[in-house]
């Protein structure tokens, strides 16, 4: 039998990942760039992906997890979203990888070595998740331009590094400090070495916190090439366009910074609420701070087939950027009534956190079961797709799964 038969129209938009995928690649890379790629062009291998991981694009590379992919408590390498705005770097040679920290609000510019970053500061380990900004674009109408994502660009690995506070504390900080933004290695899509594809950044606030990291292991290696190889900011619960690959530059300014893909509708909502298609100017867009609350179940994967009378057990994650999750629930019956689920603790502050139900289903047939999670404010998880916006950011409605009984 074909399951796609039974998803059924409501859910198709939501569980277009499940059942296969398509790989559009678009056009070829920069001939100086030909080489790293030239050795393996399957993107699988080249990033030690899982073959289940779908690519949404080749320039630049962005790739993405499918819920089921997701069940560990730690994100391994194979299962993470790679996100990417221009091409990654070659040729590194970390022995000779620096570190600027430079800008108006600094007392004295300094470069620091790799090695120097390893010796002279203390090290720490937190697990912190990153999700983009634009995960669930796909289900916006009308649709918003940028990756397609469906609900798999996601991931809660364990990062080692310093952190950023100790080194700008090292250099010293003015007291005009109001902005950080970040720099890096990677090359914008033109090949024109004058243009960033992405600089962005955060406020000194959150620069100094404990959890924000300048991370130079993931899982207790070194960090893989896709995700930042040698050295990257970890910023976790916002979206994860501020925590920077192969960052070289730390820039502390006296002002928001005003890097590339600060401005315009890059990663900003509306201010207001806007209905759908709305023309937003400039001046009335805010940057997207802290990630909304939200859940995935990664067990079982959608489209799985039950016997009649078993209890079928569900788990997954849940995380609300800076606040911690306080409840999630899930549903059979598309909303109507919710059952608690059973909720970890976090295993540190912004790691996302594990659930788990196990559900009665009453009799054959088709099944959604929804989750919805809920912050420590109070505030839950929409049943269908949130405010819309041009960039299709900040889709947080509640995920489900397909389930027959038979």
């Amino acid at each position: 039998m074909d399951r796609r038969n039974f998803l059924g129209k409501s859910i198709l938009g939501t569980l277009a990942g499940t059942f296969g995928f398509e790989i559009v690649f678009a056009n070829k890379l920069p001939s100086n760039y030909l080489p790293l790629f030239l050795q393996d062009q399957d993107p699988f291998k080249l990033f030690a992906k899982d073959k289940e991981m779908v690519v949404l694009n080749n320039k630049p590379w962005n790739m993405e997890a499918q819920a089921h992919l997701l069940n560990d408590q730690v994100t391994p390498n194979q299962f993470m979203f790679i996100r990417n705005n221009g091409i990654i770097p070659t040729n590194i040679d970390a022995s000779q990888w620096t570190l600027a920290i430079d800008g108006e609000s600094v007392q004295s510019q300094k470069q620091f070595s790799l090695q120097d970053l390893k010796t002279k500061f203390r090290h720490h380990t937190y697990q912190l998740t990153l999700e983009c900004g634009g995960n669930g674009r796909s289900e916006f109408d009308p649709p918003a331009k940028g990756n397609q994502w469906t609900i798999g660009a996601v991931s809660s690995a364990q990062w080692t590094g310093v952190r950023l506070r100790d080194v700008l504390e090292s250099v010293g900080l003015k007291s005009d400090a109001v902005y950080i933004g970040y720099h890096a290695a990677d090359t914008h899509l033109s090949g024109d070495p004058n243009k960033e594809p992405i600089s962005r950044g955060v406020p000194i606030s959150k620069a100094l916190q404990d959890e924000t990291l300048l991370a130079f292991q993931m899982n207790g290696e070194d960090i893989p090439l896709a995700h930042g190889y040698p050295l990257r900011l970890v910023c976790g619960g916002w979206p994860a366009s501020a925590s920077g690959k192969w960052i070289n530059r730390i820039s502390v300014r006296n002002k928001v910074h005003d890097g590339a893909k600060m401005g315009g509708s890059s990663y900003r909502v509306p201010c207001e609420t806007v209905s759908p298609g709305t023309k937003v100017e400039d001046e009335d867009m805010c940057i997207i701070e802290s990630m909304p609350v939200k859940s995935l179940i990664t067990y079982p994967k959608s489209g799985a087939l039950i016997k009649a009378n078993r209890k079928l057990n569900i788990n997954g994650h849940a995380w609300a950027g800076e606040l911690q999750v306080a409840q999630v629930e899930y549903s059979i019956d598309f909303g109507s009534t919710w059952i608690q689920c059973k909720l970890e603790q976090p295993v540190n502050r912004l790691a996302w956190q594990h659930f788990s139900a196990t559900i009665s289903l009453p009799k054959k047939g088709y099944y959604e079961v929804w989750a919805k999670a809920t912050d420590q404010n109070g505030k839950s998880q929409p049943m269908v797709l949130p405010g819309w916006n041009p960039k299709g950011y900040l889709n947080n409605a509640c995920h489900r799964i397909a389930i027959k009984v038979v």
